[in-house]
Parts: C-alpha cells; sequence; structure tokens
C-alpha cells in the first residue's frame, strides 16, 4: 500500500467545473508526475469544498490549506512551493471563513457528514484506503457477533428510513424480505438517479463505492439473500467503473463471492446499467428492466418483499440508505438516532441548485430549516436579490415560499407543507422566477418520461402541460385554472406509480401559493417576473442609450436599429425576446414591460 504524505483535494461541482476544476486536476497530476511526487503527492477530486464561487478551488491535507481562484499557469509554481520546498503560497489561499465547512458533528457546523465522510478522503479505486477509514469493520462484525435479527433490529432501532423519497423504515423493510420463505432472495441498490440536476448517488458511487458494497453485503446477510444487482445509470460511467474496480477488489480480499471472510455466508453482486428512463427509478419498473423487460412499474401488492425480481423476494434500497449502514453497526444506532428529529434520524445529502451562492452537494442533519440551507450553508441568494420560492423533491416536488423557510426539513414536514422529500434535489429561486413557466418546466420533464401505461399519467400530465404551455404563450383562458386543480386530483388519484401520483404536485403548490401570477398570465395577459417572452416586450430607454451599437451587433433577428453614438429602437414586430439585448448592455438602456 501507498501512504502519501500530502492530499490534494480538488473540488468538482458544476461551478467549480465550469471555472476549469477538472484542467487545474490534471495540470496538477502532470506537474506532480514531473517532479517525480506521484507516490508522495495524491489528488483526488471531491463533492464539495464550499466556496465554488471563489473556484477553482483545492484543500491541500494534512496542512488543511484552501488554494482558490486557481489558473492553469500557476500550477507549476504552486507544486514547486507547496509540495517540494513545503511553503504555503499566500497569494492563492483563501481568506478565513466562519462558514467554511467543519469536520464531523463540529458544533459550528451547519453541515455533518456521515454518507459523504470519505468523498475526497480516500482513492475509490483503492480498496485499502477504505480499509484505513475503518471500512469493512462493520461486515467483520456482523459475520461474526451478530445474528441475522439482531442485524435487522439494529437498524431499525437506528431510526434510518429510506433515502430514495419514501422514507419507508429501511429495518422494516428488511424484516419483510427476511420473513419470506424461499431459497432465493435478491438485494438491489436502486442508483438509477434521474431528477434534473441531482446527483447525491453519483457523488457517492464515484467518490465512495465500497461504503455502498458493504452496506449491501450486511443487507444480504440480514434477509438471506445469495446475489445482488446495482441498476446504476448509464449516463454515470466513471461511477460503473468505480462500482466494477470495487466489486473485483471485494472478491480479491474475500468480501465477496463464497464463504465471505471465511464464515458459511456466500453472496455475490454485478452492475446493471439502466437506459435512463426515468421511471427505472420506481422500484418495479426498476426489476422489469433488469429482467430484459419494459421498465413499467406494476401494481403492488405483492410487494417485492415478497414477490420481486424474477419472483422471488427482494429488497431495494437507494444508495445513500445502503451506505449508512456500515457506520450505524460501527458507532451503535443511538449515535444515528441522536441526530436528526423524532420521526427524521440522521442526515440527509441534497443537491442544492438554482439561485444561491453556493450550489453543489451538502450533507445536513434531520431537522436543520430550509432558512439554514439557503443562507448558511448555501450562502444566500445571487446577486443580491430576494429569495422567492424553493422547490424540494425534484420534478415531483412542490415549491414553498418564504413563510416556509423555518420550517424544520424532515418526511413529514414537508409533504404537510405541500412538498417532498424525494431523493434529495433542492432549486432555489429568486424574485426573477415565473412560477408559471416553472409548473411548464417540470410538467414537460414529467410528460416526457411517463413510461405510457396508465391512461391518467400518460394523458393528464400531456393535457396539464398543453394548459400550462398556452398559459405561458399568452393563451390562456378563463377556467384553465379550474381545469388543472380539477386534473391534478383525477391524475393523483388514479395514477398506477409515484411518478404519476406526485406529478400536480408542482401544480398544487404553485396554485395555492402563487395564484395571482396564474391569474395575471390569464387575465391581464402579464407575467409579473418578465420570463415569459409571449407577454413581455423589450424597450430602449433613449436617455440611458448611448449609442454603443452593442445591442445592434448582437442581435439575431437585427431588429434593433440606430446610429452610433445615438439612442437606438428596437421593432417589437421583429423581436424574439430573447433577452441578448438586455444582457450586453452595460448601461441599462433595455428595459422589460
Amino acid at each position: 500500500m501507498t501512504y502519501f504524505r500530502s492530499h490534494i483535494l480538488v473540488c468538482n461541482d458544476p461551478v467549480c467545473t465550469s471555472k476549469g476544476s477538472m484542467e487545474i486536476m490534471q495540470a496538477l497530476k502532470d506537474e506532480i508526475a514531473s517532479k517525480g511526487l506521484q507516490d508522495e503527492v495524491q489528488v483526488l477530486d471531491t463533492p464539495r469544498i464550499g466556496n465554488c464561487e471563489m473556484g477553482p478551488e483545492i484543500l491541500v491535507y494534512p496542512e488543511g490549506l484552501h488554494y482558490i481562484n486557481l489558473k492553469k499557469d500557476q500550477i507549476p509554481f504552486l507544486v514547486e512551493e507547496q509540495f517540494l520546498k513545503g511553503r504555503p503560497v499566500p497569494d492563492f489561499l483563501a481568506p478565513p471563513k466562519k462558514e467554511q465547512v467543519q469536520e464531523l458533528n463540529e458544533p459550528t457546523s451547519k453541515e455533518v457528514r456521515v454518507v459523504l465522510r470519505n468523498c475526497g478522503k480516500i482513492d475509490p479505486e483503492n480498496i485499502e484506503d477504505y480499509i484505513a477509514e475503518d471500512g469493512y469493520q462493520a461486515l467483520a462484525k456482523v459475520l461474526t457477533e451478530m445474528t441475522p435479527d439482531q442485524v435487522i433490529k439494529t437498524v431499525q432501532n437506528s431510526g434510518l428510513r429510506g433515502r430514495g423519497g419514501a422514507g419507508f423504515p429501511t429495518g422494516l423493510k428488511w424484516s419483510f424480505t427476511r420473513d419470506t420463505v424461499s431459497n432465493t432472495k435478491f438485494i438491489i441498490c436502486n442508483a438509477d438517479e434521474g431528477d434534473p440536476g441531482a446527483f447525491m448517488n453519483r457523488s457517492v458511487l464515484e467518490g465512495d463505492p465500497h461504503s455502498v458494497l458493504e452496506g449491501m453485503i450486511i443487507a444480504a446477510y440480514a434477509i438471506g439473500a445469495t446475489r445482488g444487482y446495482i441498476y446504476c445509470r448509464a449516463e454515470y460511467p466513471i461511477a460503473v467503473k468505480t462500482l466494477n474496480i470495487g466489486i473485483e477488489q471485494a472478491r480479491e480480499y474475500g468480501l465477496l463471492g463464497e464463504h465471505i471472510m471465511g464464515t458459511d455466508f456466500s453472496f455475490d453482486l454485478e452492475v446493471r446499467k439502466g437506459a435512463g428512463a426515468f421511471v427505472c427509478g420506481e422500484e418495479t419498473a426498476l426489476m422489469k428492466s433488469i429482467e430484459g423487460k419494459r421498465g413499467e412499474p406494476r401494481p403492488r401488492p405483492p410487494f417485492p418483499a415478497v414477490k420481486g425480481l424474477f419472483g422471488k423476494p427482494t429488497n431495494i434500497n437507494n444508495v445513500e440508505s445502503y451506505a449508512n449502514v456500515p457506520q450505524i453497526i460501527i458507532r451503535g444506532p443511538e449515535w444515528f438516532s441522536s441526530m436528526g428529529t423524532e420521526k427524521s434520524k440522521g442526515t440527509k445529502t441534497f443537491a442544492l441548485a438554482g439561485d444561491v451562492n453556493r450550489t453543489g452537494l451538502i450533507e445536513v442533519p434531520f431537522g436543520i430549516t430550509l432558512r439554514e440551507i439557503v443562507f448558511d450553508v448555501g450562502g444566500g441568494i445571487k446577486n443580491g436579490r430576494n429569495f422567492k420560492a424553493i422547490q424540494t423533491g425534484g420534478p415531483m416536488g412542490g415549491c414553498l415560499t418564504e413563510e416556509y423557510l423555518d420550517l424544520p426539513v424532515d418526511y413529514e414536514k414537508l409533504t404537510a407543507a405541500g412538498s417532498i422529500m424525494g431523493s434529495g434535489g433542492m432549486v432555489v429561486m429568486d424574485d426573477e422566477t415565473c412560477m408559471v413557466d416553472i409548473a411548464r418546466f417540470f410538467m414537460d420533464f414529467i410528460q416526457d418520461e411517463s413510461c405510457g401505461k396508465c391512461v391518467p399519467c400518460r394523458v393528464g400530465t400531456r393535457r396539464m402541460l398543453e394548459i400550462l404551455t398556452r398559459i405561458c404563450n399568452g393563451e390562456g383562458r378563463d377556467g384553465d385554472i379550474e381545469l388543472l386543480e380539477a386534473l391534478c386530483v383525477e391524475i393523483r388519484q388514479d395514477s398506477l406509480c409515484g411518478l404519476g401520483q406526485g406529478a400536480p404536485n408542482v401544480i398544487v403548490s404553485t396554485l395555492k401559493n402563487f395564484r395571482e401570477e396564474y391569474e395575471a398570465h390569464i387575465y391581464k395577459k402579464e407575467c409579473p417576473a418578465k420570463v415569459c417572452r409571449a407577454l413581455i416586450q423589450y424597450e430602449i430607454e433613449p436617455d440611458k442609450c448611448v449609442g454603443c451599437t452593442a445591442c445592434a451587433r448582437n442581435c439575431p433577428v437585427n431588429a434593433i436599429s440606430g446610429e452610433a453614438k445615438k439612442p437606438h429602437s428596437i421593432d417589437p414586430d421583429t423581436c424574439i425576446r430573447c433577452g441578448i439585448c438586455k444582457n450586453v448592455c452595460n448601461y441599462d438602456a433595455i428595459l422589460v414591460k
């Protein structure tokens, strides 16, 4: 095993990636290799450092140095000074920040990393790195000291609930599968993460695959399964690669296969790639896909615990659920249940996106408020604008207003507020967001991803999308709101699976909290947020226009005319309302009416 004197963590969150963090990572590797330091300094990517607005950023351990705003041509100097001469480079260092992510369970930290504890700290392709962080100790304890019933009882006492969205008690689900009599049982990990902008599972699979493998092996022992599958999206090639490497390494170390750790317990698993259908995140559709059939949900009962994959008892949990299990076994159920709320224990990962200063992957204890997530962890709203709404739970979630910001985050409270926990997507919106357009956007996604098996979802979501599109195009009619409300009730009650049942949530919540925006679109033919193209018009203020010609030069349809150094004008009949003129104007001369 190679021991490194220094570790470099490179932020791979979307904002940092867009600023060139992956180029910085490659430059670091190349420069370190050119100096002959590849056996002394390790470079890893990590889901989130916390200051992406100052990215690309890296952390250097064990010193804990935080470098920001790095440029590719600065890397040779940084490597020379930091890793050859041992001298930090003050000009590249970030100023100290109180809200910087703290270590696990520090009282001053808003984040508590349990699932993400190893991401960025270990080499995900080296099983020995995982073992050095207490990896597979939980499995050894289970196989040598605990009966299957004791394992299930421990998970039940911890209060762990499924992190895939439904929030069903994990230990109870395991007990159902264990109690079903069968010579063959299966374990499945649902890694079919399909919510727009969600990347919680991807980061765990790419950064700490063995935590998921260990959790699955423990679950297999508890329910009596001998075979397992990880159903992962084909759009996650790095995760698939990392998982397959981890599985092979686990077999080599006697942690998978026949007689694991020299015991009578045998279990093996493999990765199955999904083709990208969102509906295959639903457990019965997922099993159909593994069987090589069309991924469509089926009615329940029978539930998978009784009749699942290939007609055999099957337990299905998602990536985050399994990743929690080893820590629960090692640290005890009391430790886990000490975090969170009365009914929602532990921590939850979220993909924080939208109009916040620090987007990215976070992990926080249940019970934290939405306000703390948005303003403390997320750093507040971009560009100093006002908060308008937050959507939780992905496409089937609801949009919550400012009055809900002090709501503690747990399964029951989010549901009571008109939203859901979902798998962990969070989209923050500022006061320039049109809520009717947001509802149209998510309904477009849902309608496109409907498998089409049941009429309420297949036809109902299309009708709702048509109405929302009509409203956004300035063609809304009297009675459209009432028709949407009626469709929401029918689709929610009659759809076969969670996709259709949750499809109306975004419309129900926006109608409840932003009804006046729907009415403005329909009756006044106005978009209050000035977003819907058919309901806005661009004009140039003569008093502010200096005739720089930037707007005219960038207009894609030549709708802007005027002489240099004189006020310009926009032809409303030619203008396509793309907004480019407003973006390129440096004098704030473009009005949106």
